[in-house]
């Protein structure tokens, strides 16, 4: 598999996964660097975008004969990193259970809101319950498209709390008056135009 397409849902890591590849050695190829540069991250990725998946390379050890010999993979676990946030506040300092795939983990996010865990580089789905109300967030795991196309735009605009409506890759009124919304919200120029400016703010604030 020289080139692989990419479909939603799909990052670097799932494809390395998929194939018994560390994800740095499909990212880092030199035949990704186009790719590379123009989506700058390896968890955003758009469909259509064509990655190069190198072939598995076998590695030999030597080792003395009828003797136990231990080996140990080696490998950098894919990690899932959220904000939570209430009308633009951080939720802070919060008990909360996240559920992904199957697995459950539970904790505190921190004074920023944040919280971190280990995952499958392939998890898909899934759901965070936070605070005493237990508030109930559904996650879609690589599903956001990059910054620069409107889908992308529109996603990190309603995970914030700007309602653009549908996620359909066109700027309607809707999707306008979130924009605005935004800009406001950040002390922006109000003029409904997703500039540079307001989506380098937007991904400061989105995280990614």
């Amino acid at each position: 598999m020289p080139e692989y397409t990419i479909k939603q849902g799909d990052c670097i890591s799932s494809i390395a996964k998929k194939n018994g590849l560390f994800w740095e050695k499909v990212w880092d190829h030199p035949n990704n660097s186009q790719l590379k540069q123009k989506r700058k991250d390896s968890n955003i990725l758009y469909p259509g975008d064509i990655v190069f998946v190198p072939d598995k390379e076998e590695k030999e050890e030597s080792g003395a004969t009828e003797q136990r010999h231990r080996f140990r993979k080696k490998g950098v676990p894919a990690k899932i990193r959220l904000k939570v946030l209430d009308e633009n506040q951080p939720r802070a300092n919060q008990l909360y259970t996240l559920e992904v795939d199957g697995l459950l983990f539970s904790g505190t996010t921190d004074s920023e809101g944040k919280l971190e865990h280990v995952i499958p580089p392939d998890a898909k789905k899934g759901k965070l319950l936070i605070g005493e109300e237990q508030d109930e967030y559904l996650l879609n795991l690589g599903q956001i498209d990059p910054i620069d196309t409107i889908t992308g735009l529109q996603a990190r605009l309603n995970n914030l709390g700007f309602d653009c409506g549908a996620i359909d890759g066109v700027i309607g009124k809707k999707t306008e008056a979130a924009i605005r919304e935004f800009q406001k919200a950040y002390d922006l120029t109000e003029s409904g135009i997703a500039d540079t400016v307001m989506k380098n703010t937007l991904l400061e604030v989105h995280g990614l």
